[in-house]
């Protein structure tokens, strides 16, 4: 289920860190992701939160397989 479609009490936010931890990114990269649209996320006062759900839909449609010869 699209974390658009979940009622709000359940999705479940991380902050940028937690993003940066899941991805094994620095935090600059999850902030470059967000600001480029590529990583939805909302703006609770200075800082961001990003659905769960869609750090894992992030991370699915970027996978690159690899191809043997």
């Amino acid at each position: 289920m699209a974390a658009e479609s979940r009622p709000l009490n359940e999705v479940v936010f991380l902050t940028v860190a937690e993003v940066a931890a899941v991805m094994r990114v620095s935090k600059m990269t999850v902030y470059r992701l967000v600001h480029s649209g590529h990583l939805p996320a909302i703006r609770v006062g200075r800082s961001f939160r990003v659905p769960e759900q869609a750090v894992h839909e992030y991370l699915r449609e970027s996978y690159v397989g690899v191809e043997t010869v």
